[in-house]
């Protein structure tokens, strides 16, 4: 039989080690959890134009137009953006003078708070 002494030290341990394997384990999971809308930049340096920039929730197709003002111009230009309050991971389009369109899947909003685009892709 333990002692009582036995028993409360072990539940200090257990309590005292429990925030830092929840904490753990949180970090080593994908950001998928709900946040306030926060600001993303946006940096272009493809040679084409952004001419509509759109938001959704990753894999959902429920996109939400981010207002630019005016189109971001190709070249090294940038643009800070609200994105709306959610999920971490996010799908993001943008559309080009040219009329195209090109999706980045799950992009995770959380861990990083800009994109960068070229010719090649994100």
């Amino acid at each position: 039989m333990h002692s009582p002494r036995a028993v409360i030290v072990a539940m200090l341990i257990a309590a005292a080690t429990f925030p830092v394997t929840a904490l753990s384990a949180d970090a080593t999971q994908p950001a998928i959890f709900s946040k306030p809308a926060q600001l993303f930049t946006l940096v272009n340096v493809t040679f084409d134009s952004v001419t509509a920039l759109a938001i959704a929730p990753a894999k959902s197709n429920a996109f939400e137009n981010i207002v630019l003002g005016e189109p971001l111009q190709g070249g090294l230009t940038s643009t800070t953006v609200h994105v709306p309050a959610g999920g971490c991971l996010r799908d993001v389009r943008a559309t080009f003078r040219d009329g195209h369109s090109q999706v980045f899947p799950a992009v995770d909003v959380c861990r990083y708070h800009s994109m960068r685009l070229t010719s090649r892709g994100a």
